[in-house]
């Protein structure tokens, strides 16, 4: 795996503050009061943008910071004892990078940027003091967690219950949901992430994701230019996304893909 050089932190202009950020309502300082804001602020160093295929951390090294995605978008990549590459997370603006390091005490994966991309950088032992005197800001803490944990148990329930289609659909309705969480369109929107890379976290090949994806065009139930991605019938996309049950039989639903 060839990894990119990491991007070194700077701080950041006397425009960027967590107040004046258009992702505050999203990220960790949502219902921080003003004094409180500050305080968290003063904690936050902002990175140099990073460009595509750099890393911003590596699998393995000591764990010191979480991060919060300010621009772009980002995946992340675990390498297991072959040196098997397996993408597990995708990360969009808003949302909170790192925290499944906490328990190791290194870093689970690389996270490496899938386009131009910004980070803030949050020292986790600063965080972890501040959380102490600020419950506004644990409680959010907790919450990001919570929504991390949510997510891993839809990735198993995706690679172990559906087929490749429902998969598909399952992960373009996430996307939305995503998308629309941070005030974007949840019916159009640009795919961050190669076909690769979307095969590679769907447990696919890259011929079975162009496949589905000419077929929900054909059905008429997206259409697809480039990275440009209209939903055109997200009823219809929830319905496959659902149309198998998982109960306890996952080596069965695997064949299905």
């Amino acid at each position: 795996m060839s990894v990119s050089p990491i991007s070194g932190p700077h701080r950041p202009g006397s425009g960027t503050h967590c107040r004046t950020c258009s992702l505050s309502s999203l990220c960790l300082p949502l219902a921080l009061e003003a004094q409180a804001m500050e305080e968290f602020d003063a904690i936050i160093k902002r990175r140099a943008p990073l460009v595509r295929g750099e890393s911003l951390c590596r699998q393995g090294e000591p764990f010191s910071q979480v991060f919060t995605v300010r621009s772009g978008s980002f995946k992340q990549v675990v390498l297991d004892h072959e040196g098997e590459e397996q993408i597990t997370h995708f990360y969009l603006p808003g949302e909170l990078m790192g925290l499944e390091s906490i328990e190791e005490g290194s870093h689970a994966g690389f996270i490496i940027a899938l386009e131009r991309a910004a980070v803030c950088e949050i020292p986790f032992h600063q965080l972890d003091v501040l959380t102490e005197r600020l419950p506004a800001l644990r409680n959010q803490l907790y919450r990001c967690m919570s929504r991390g944990m949510g997510e891993d148990r839809r990735l198993i329930r995706l690679l172990t219950c559906k087929s490749a289609d429902e998969r598909m659909a399952s992960f373009l309705l996430d996307l939305a949901r995503r998308f629309e969480r941070y005030g974007y369109s949840p019916a159009t929107f640009r795919l961050p992430m190669s076909r690769t890379d979307i095969a590679n976290y769907l447990g696919l090949v890259l011929e079975t994701v162009s496949r589905i994806l000419g077929r929900l065009q054909q059905q008429s139930l997206i259409a697809l230019k480039g990275r440009e991605l209209h939903i055109l019938q997200p009823e219809a996309l929830y319905q496959l996304s659902e149309s198998s049950h998982c109960h306890g039989n996952p080596a069965l639903s695997r064949s299905r893909g």
